[in-house]
């Protein structure tokens, strides 16, 4: 509860959870300060103290001292007036709902997407073999050097349209698990980006000691990593703070599976963000905003973990950008 000034009178305990702190010690504090002075909380208390109405809206909260992360709640503020309020705010934690229904969206997103390029790719490969006979048995009947020439374009232009091909169908074949640390892994990566000259880079890490070797293919993780460590670098444009960071999440929904332990791979980069119009579509192939990009990055990464049960997440604004890469620490046998 709050009074004209928007100072708190009031808090239970579920607003003591939400906001971090006891009600001794919020009394007589501005609500607004305890959520970062977000913006839209504000304008949203202005609207309710000037015309007397009712409101309700969903927020992001940005990560304050008490959570270090973006949360999404359900906000609804009502007039009122007793014992010296004069506003009613309830405050709802919807993020972990908000994420599930996000993950299942990105499940179809996924297996639309696979779906989709690998009937495009076998499409696009089974004529390449023909075009690239052809162009051959052409080549064999040219005397001239430089008519031969353009057989060479056609069977060079084939093999290289076979080689994408190959790349929008993945890498065939089951994963091949060992046991593997993940921060070895990161490391790896770390040293392939450090050589593409990307030095300037401030590189972070907060690793969490306590995480075990998880069973995964080595070689599929690190493509995956890689991927993502790559468009992190791309948007700093040589400059800016990239974080790799992990931890342990317990009780965790992957799909329609909850899981009893992940692990929680987190690459954190302060570059301009995904556009907002791209964020619902960035895991759909042939979706970028590079020049050079071909749009297969994302899609890739997310089909090598999800051989391993995992999935990809992410969250994006201005300033910070954080994908998640979610894998469980217990394999099951039908992933193998």
């Amino acid at each position: 509860m709050l009074d004209e000034n928007l100072l708190i009178v009031g808090l239970n305990p579920s607003a003591e959870n939400i906001l971090g702190i006891s009600e001794r010690r919020a009394n007589g504090q501005s609500l607004l300060q305890l959520v970062d002075d977000d913006p839209e909380m504000r304008e949203i208390l202005g609207r309710v103290v000037t015309t007397g109405d009712h409101y309700a809206n969903e927020l992001r909260l940005a990560p304050t001292e008490v959570h270090n992360y973006e949360r999404i709640v359900d906000c609804r503020v009502s007039p009122l007036s007793v014992e010296g309020a004069r506003l009613l705010v309830e405050i709802t934690d919807v993020t972990r709902r908000t994420q599930i229904s996000r993950e299942n969206d990105l499940l179809i997103q996924h297996g639309a997407g696979r779906q989709m390029i690998r009937q495009l790719a076998h499409e696009i490969k089974n004529p390449l073999g023909g075009i690239r006979g052809a162009a051959q048995l052409l080549e064999r009947q040219l005397d001239e050097a430089e008519l031969r020439e353009y057989t060479d374009v056609v069977i060079s232009e084939t093999d290289r349209l076979a080689s994408l091909v190959d790349t929008l169908l993945g890498p065939g074949g089951p994963p091949k698990k060992e046991p593997v640390n993940v921060h070895e892994l990161l490391e790896y990566v770390v040293r392939i980006i450090q050589a593409e000259e990307n030095k300037s880079l401030n590189i972070r890490r907060e690793y969490d000691p306590g995480l075990p070797d998880i069973s995964l293919d080595r070689d599929q993780i690190i493509q995956a990593l890689l991927n993502l460590v790559r468009n992190a670098t791309a948007a700093l444009d040589g400059q800016g703070n990239l974080t790799l960071r992990t931890r342990a999440a317990t009780n965790y929904t992957i799909g329609d599976k909850r899981h009893r332990v992940i692990a929680s791979i987190e690459i954190e980069d302060d570059g301009p963000g995904i556009p907002q119009d791209m964020q619902a579509s960035v895991f759909y192939p042939l979706v970028t905003n590079k020049p050079d990009g071909t749009g297969l990055g994302l899609p890739g990464a997310q089909e090598l973990l999800s051989r391993h049960g995992g999935m990809i997440e992410f969250e994006s604004r201005p300033g910070r950008t954080i994908f998640y890469v979610r894998i469980p620490l217990q394999q099951d046998e039908m992933n193998d």
